[in-house]
């Protein structure tokens, strides 16, 4: 079975970073996503609000790095929770439980750098230059090529 969701979009609060009674961080926020076609009648696009939870490193990641207004690709897996409330009702609530967040907006306004990657990722590394000896000039006739 596959249950996996992509989300893009802002932050409609910041994220709230908490800690459960063993010590996990856990953060929720709320991200606002722009449907891809307009409403028939007023014309005008709408926009849906779905509530994010990320655990451990990525929690504590989204609650450094992101405030209410950024934008943040969000990829992880839908969750049904299911509770009862204080006067005894069955309630239910989607969300999303992120693996991975990633930057969707360029640095902070204040010139603050941020990394350019989401938590989890390992940084690309960067080969240096590799000397012009290293390549061959092919030849014109391409039976050479394999495709």
């Amino acid at each position: 079975m596959l249950n996996h969701i992509v989300l893009m979009g802002r932050l409609t609060r910041d994220p709230e970073l908490r800690r459960t009674a063993s010590g996990i961080a856990v953060a929720s926020f709320s991200l606002a996503v722009d449907r891809d076609f307009a409403n028939r009648e007023s014309g005008e696009k709408e926009t849906d609000f779905i509530d994010i939870v990320a655990w451990r490193n990525t929690a504590e990641f989204v609650s450094k790095y992101f405030t209410k207004g950024r934008a943040a690709v969000v990829s992880g897996r839908l969750q049904i929770r299911t509770w009862t409330d204080k006067e005894g009702n069955k309630r239910r609530n989607a969300e999303v439980v992120a693996d991975n967040i990633y930057f969707a907006d360029s640095k902070r306004e204040g010139g603050e750098a941020v990394p350019a990657r989401a938590y989890g990722e390992s940084m690309p590394s960067v080969p240096a230059a590799a000397p012009a000896s290293d390549f061959a000039m092919l030849e014109d006739d391409d039976s050479q090529l394999p495709f």
